[in-house]
């Protein structure tokens, strides 16, 4: 006979305890334990499980693909982000801070799904269907094929969709709904898990195509239990400043197509407008002439996107100076000014410094090392950088530059956007670029600021 039993449940590993404690013991959050009721089956030997109209084994040359075609998005750069658009029977997970977009981003994609006559199915667990349509008013005419559905129970839902059999289904959001079979509250653990599992089962067992909204936490993180990412096959995050027009796509997990690629989405008041040229976007309010600001060439997925970075130093009387990253590492940042104290000889020891990346974009890679490093030492000299110049390169401690990948799809971009030089580690191979550009190969910081900076 199954019984229930309560146990304590970390929101963030999923870690379960018999006692509620202040901080998990397994990731080291504070008061992440939340009290859940959860079912106990008990099992006495092994059950037998008939094979009759179950799933055989098949060679993988003899599995046929027809019907799964992508399903086309008139979207660019939501197609882009997903890997050339919508795979039948696939979960995506999209999680994002509030008000950043993420429900009027789906509703956007239904419309546009509908508007090819197919049927789809948009459940709001948090706002009632009148709410949806007065949300719906502002992005234009919605198609009869869009069906709105405001529900929290998964059980009615899933038979909705049963009934209905949808081209698409959007669940906004997985922490609302919850399954009449659990004890818990919505939200919990076990009910965020269980209900995201049954989703993906449909998904996979009638080839539709489920999108799920997830809440993130403080960290940024999708709030829930990590095997929530595991189980889904595709997890982006909608980024961005609420206060800035500019949103970001971007991919952290995907069975379909590459990770960390980036979609640039402007938002209006007619919802989210795709940027198709991000570069021209990020510098088009760019003073070339202001000392501290550089351009880099960032690889986004297989996207190079231009980017300015720009740095301020201030005098301070503090002892320890303030450090400030927006955009990039604050461990990076550490690292470059304690390279520039060291190796080229900045004494940055009473400066606070602040580095922040144009546009709310996040550059996780070390190519923008030399970018960083050469709009701090820029502001703090009061030399402006070459106007018509990118940078591009990873700084090691001892002040070295070390080569980066795919250099000549970086520079070919930045050539095409008028840019007509380049510095460049000299260790790499020297990159096939445009004529007329000018490549300036260099092998340390001090060389490069030597390079750059204008007297």
């Amino acid at each position: 006979m199954p019984r229930a039993r309560t146990v304590f449940v970390c929101q963030q590993c999923g870690y379960q305890s018999p006692r509620w404690m202040g901080r998990c013991p397994e990731c080291d959050s504070w008061d992440s334990l939340v009290e859940t009721v959860i079912g106990e089956e008990e099992r006495r030997g092994t059950t037998e499980v008939s094979l009759v109209g179950a799933a055989q084994p098949q060679p993988i040359t003899e599995i046929s693909t027809d019907g799964y075609e992508r399903i086309e998005v008139p979207l660019g750069e939501f197609s882009r982000v997903l890997g050339g658009g919508i795979v039948p029977g696939s979960v995506v997970l999209i999680g994002g801070d509030p008000g950043i977009g993420k429900s009027t981003l789906l509703l956007q994609v239904s419309a546009l799904v509908a508007q090819r006559g197919e049927l789809v199915l948009y459940v709001s667990a948090e706002e009632s269907a009148q709410q949806v349509k007065l949300r719906a008013r502002r992005l234009g005419p919605m198609p009869a094929t869009l069906y709105v559905l405001s529900e929290t129970n998964l059980d009615r839902i899933l038979q909705h969709i049963e009934r209905l059999s949808p081209a698409l289904v959007v669940v906004d959001s997985i922490q609302s709904v919850y399954l009449e079979a659990l004890a818990s509250a919505a939200g919990s653990v076990s009910q965020v898990r269980e209900g995201a599992a049954v989703l993906t089962r449909l998904a996979k067992e009638r080839h539709i195509p489920i999108f799920l909204v997830g809440h993130v936490t403080k960290a940024g993180a999708i709030a829930g239990p990590r095997v929530l990412e595991h189980i889904v096959d595709t997890v982006l995050y909608l980024e961005g400043d609420r206060f800035h027009q500019y949103r970001l796509l971007r991919s952290v997990k995907n069975r379909f197509g590459s990770t960390f690629e980036v979609g640039v989405f402007e938002m209006g008041a007619a919802g989210m407008q795709e940027v198709e040229n991000p570069s021209l976007a990020f510098l088009a309010e760019r003073s070339p002439s202001t000392p501290g600001s550089t351009v880099v060439v960032t690889m986004e997925g297989t996207r190079p996107i231009l980017v300015e970075v720009q740095a301020l130093t201030a005098t301070t009387s503090l002892a320890l100076p303030r450090r400030t990253a927006n955009g990039i590492e604050m461990g990076r940042l550490l690292m470059l000014t304690a390279v520039l104290s060291k190796r080229v000889g900045l004494n940055l020891s009473n400066q606070d410094i602040y580095v922040n990346v144009v546009g709310g974009m996040r550059i996780h890679e070390p190519a923008a090392d030399l970018a960083v490093a050469t709009a701090i030492a820029s502001v703090y000299r009061n030399a402006p950088i070459d106007p018509d110049m990118v940078l591009v390169g990873e700084i090691g401690l001892s002040g070295e530059l070390r080569s980066v990948g795919q250099l000549e799809r970086r520079l070919a971009e930045a050539a095409k956007l008028g840019f007509k030089r380049s510095l460049y580690p000299r260790t790499s191979r020297r990159p096939q670029v445009p004529e007329g550009f000018e490549l300036i190969g260099v092998r340390s910081l001090s060389e490069a600021l030597e390079a750059a900076l204008q007297r």
